[in-house]
C-alpha cells in the first residue's frame, strides 16, 4: 500500500459566471454556491440551487478564483423519482473552454479528463475529475429533470510544503509575477515533476531545467526532483535518449549539475555516475575534429521548428554547456580521465562558428555558452522589439544572456512585459505559450469573451499547443522567478551544497528589495536598498556554515 502524501483541501467558488435563463431551463438560487456550508448532507434541502429542466438543459458556470489541480465534488439532495441525476461536468483553465464543446478550437481530452458524464444520487456526495482547471460548467441531461444542490467545491491536491524562498521589491508587478512562477511550479509538485497539470502531465526532462531553477529558489530541496531525475533515467536505458531527443539528455546533465551545487549530495550523485559516464560517450560523439556532427532530431524548443539554422546553434549551446557541467560532475565523482574527455569534446565545439538563425533564443543560447558576445547579442538580436519572438521556455535564457550583457532594466522590461501580459490577460500561472501580439483586443481568460473580441486561449497557439489543448499551467514558463532570486536578490552558489554564494545585487530600476533564499544549512535573508547617490546598501544573514561573498 502506497500512501498519496499530497494534500487535499477544498475550496468553494468565487462567482458565478453564467448561467441558462430561457423558459426551456433554468437555474435559481445559485448564489448559494458561494457561501460556505458544512460538508454533511441532511433529509431536508435548505435553500437549494436547483438545476431544472423542461425541454432544454439547465447549466451553470463557477469560477475559484485560480488554478488549481484536482477535480470538483458535488453534495446533492433531491433529483427527482429516478434518485440520480445525469450531468455533464467540463472543466476549463479558461472560461472559454470550460464552455466548448468537444474538438472545438481543438479542445480535448488528452492527458486528462475534462469533459465527463456522471451520475449524481440522491442524498449524495460525488467527485468528478482529475486535472488542471479555473472554471467548472455544471450540466443537467436530461428533459422534464431537476436536481437540488448543496455545495460545489473544488477539490484541491497539491504537497503541503513551505514557501522558503521569498522575493519583494518596490514593484508590485514584479512581486506578483516571482509569486506566480513559484505557484506554477508548485501546482507541478505532484507525485513527479509535471510540464503541465492539465496537458504535458509527464516528466519533460529538458522542460524541467526552468522548473528546477525555480523550485531551488523556492524550496530549496524537494524529493520530486530527485525522483523525476531517476525515473527518466530508468526509463531510458542506454543508447535511447531521454524523451526521445538528444537535446533532453543533455538537459538531465544540467539538472544533476545545478542540483548538486544547490544541495551537494555526494552520495546520490554517485549513484548517477553509471549513467553518466556512457551518456557522456554518446554526446562526445557529435563533436568531430572539424566541430559538431548534428543528429538528424535538432529539436530543442518549439520556437525554433523549422529554423535549422537556429535549432543547431541551441544544440551546440545545449552540447557545450552539458559538456561543460558534465567535466565538473566527473572531477568531483573522481573520474579525471572523462573530465579530460569531456572538456577536449568542448574546445572543439568552441572553435566552431555557428549560427543564431535571427531566433532570440538561439542568440541567447549561444551568449551563454560564451559562443557569442552578450553585448553584441543583447544589443543587436535580444533587444530589439521587446518581448516579440519570445518563448515562454527558453525565455529564461533569454533574460540570463541580457544579465551577462548588464542589461538589468531590460531584463526587467522584458519580464513586465511579457509575464506580466498574462496576468493582465487573468492568468494566475503561467502558460505553456504566448506572444505578445495575442494581447491585441483580446478577451480576458476569466470571462465570457464577446463576440468582437479575440479569444486568447482557443483562437491562439501552434504546434502542439494549438487552441484549448494549450496549457495555461505549465512549470516551463515559470524562469522569472529564478531570475529574480539570482540576479536582483544576486544570490549565486560558488560551491556545492552553497557553501559559498555570492551576493551581487542589481536593482535597476527598483529602490529596493528583499527576500529570502533556501540552502541546506537554512536561510540567506537579504535586503538591498538604492541609496540617493545610486549606491546599494544591503544587509545580510546568512547560516554560519555558509560563507558570504559580496562583489
Amino acid at each position: 500500500m502506497e500512501i498519496d502524501e499530497r494534500t487535499r483541501a477544498y475550496i468553494i467558488p468565487e462567482r458565478i459566471l453564467w448561467k441558462t435563463e430561457n423558459q426551456d431551463a433554468d437555474v435559481e438560487n445559485e448564489t448559494t454556491l458561494l457561501e460556505k456550508k458544512s460538508v454533511q448532507i441532511s433529509l431536508q434541502a435548505v435553500s437549494p440551487c436547483i438545476l431544472r429542466n423542461r425541454s432544454g438543459r439547465a447549466g451553470i458556470l463557477l469560477d475559484f478564483g485560480t488554478e488549481l489541480h484536482g477535480g470538483v465534488q458535488l453534495l446533492t439532495w433531491n433529483c427527482g423519482k429516478a434518485k440520480t441525476a445525469r450531468l455533464r461536468v467540463r472543466f476549463g483553465e479558461s472560461a472559454m473552454e470550460a464552455m466548448s464543446e468537444p474538438g472545438e478550437k481543438n479542445s480535448t481530452n488528452d492527458h486528462a479528463i475534462r469533459d465527463t458524464t456522471v451520475e449524481a444520487s440522491f442524498l449524495g456526495l460525488t467527485e468528478i475529475g482529475n486535472t488542471g482547471f479555473r472554471f467548472v460548467r455544471i450540466d443537467l441531461l436530461e428533459n422534464n429533470s431537476f436536481l437540488e444542490l448543496k455545495s460545489v467545491r473544488a477539490v484541491f491536491v497539491y504537497r503541503d510544503i513551505p514557501y522558503l524562498g521569498s522575493f519583494r521589491c518596490s514593484d508590485p508587478l514584479l512581486n506578483k509575477i516571482w509569486e506566480t512562477g513559484a505557484r506554477t511550479v508548485h501546482l507541478n509538485m505532484q507525485g513527479y515533476l509535471w510540464d503541465g497539470i492539465k496537458r504535458d502531465r509527464l516528466v519533460w526532462i529538458g522542460d524541467m531545467y526552468p522548473e528546477v531553477s525555480v523550485l531551488r529558489s523556492v524550496f530549496g530541496f524537494d524529493k520530486t526532483v530527485p525522483k523525476s531525475l531517476d525515473f527518466i533515467r530508468d526509463e531510458t536505458p542506454l543508447p535511447q535518449w531521454m524523451n526521445g531527443l538528444p537535446s533532453y539528455s543533455m538537459w538531465w546533465i544540467l539538472i544533476q549539475h545545478s542540483w548538486y551545487r544547490q544541495n551537494g549530495d555526494l552520495p546520490y550523485l554517485n549513484e548517477q555516475k553509471a549513467y553518466l559516464l556512457p551518456l557522456l560517450k554518446q554526446l562526445e560523439g557529435f563533436v568531430k575534429p572539424g566541430g559538431l556532427e548534428p543528429p538528424q532530431n535538432l529539436f530543442a524548443d518549439w520556437s525554433s521548428v523549422g529554423n535549422t539554422p537556429a535549432q543547431t546553434g541551441i544544440f551546440q549551446s545545449l552540447l557545450l554547456l552539458a559538456l561543460r557541467a558534465s567535466a565538473e560532475l566527473c572531477i568531483t565523482l573522481n573520474e579525471r580521465e572523462a573530465a579530460s574527455d569531456a572538456l577536449s569534446a568542448a574546445r572543439k565545439l568552441e572553435k566552431n562558428p555557428v549560427s543564431h538563425g535571427g531566433s532570440k533564443q538561439a542568440a541567447a543560447m549561444l551568449a551563454v555558452a560564451g559562443l557569442a558576445d552578450p553585448l553584441q547579442t543583447n544589443r543587436d538580436i535580444l533587444s530589439p522589439g521587446g518581448a516579440k519572438g519570445l518563448s515562454a521556455f527558453l525565455g529564461y535564457f533569454v533574460l540570463q544572456a541580457k544579465a551577462m550583457a548588464g542589461d538589468i532594466p531590460g531584463c526587467l522590461s522584458l519580464i513586465r512585459e511579457y509575464w506580466g501580459g498574462m496576468l493582465q490577460l487573468g492568468a494566475t500561472s503561467f502558460w505553456e505559450e504566448f506572444d505578445i501580439d495575442w494581447m491585441q483586443n483580446a478577451g480576458r481568460i476569466d470571462e465570457i469573451i464577446a463576440e468582437d473580441k479575440n479569444d486568447v486561449h482557443g483562437d491562439t497557439g501552434e504546434h502542439c499547443y494549438k487552441g484549448y489543448r494549450k496549457s495555461l499551467c505549465h512549470g516551463w514558463a515559470a524562469g522569472p522567478t529564478a531570475w529574480l532570486s539570482e540576479h536582483v536578490l544576486g544570490i549565486c552558489i560558488l560551491r556545492p551544497g552553497c557553501r559559498k554564494v555570492n551576493i551581487s545585487p542589481a536593482l535597476g530600476d527598483l529602490q529596493w528589495v528583499e527576500g529570502t533564499y533556501p540552502t541546506p544549512h537554512g536561510l540567506i535573508r537579504v535586503r538591498h536598498e538604492k541609496k540617493s547617490d545610486g549606491t546599494v546598501c544591503s544587509q545580510i544573514e546568512a547560516p554560519e556554515a555558509v560563507t558570504i561573498i559580496r562583489k
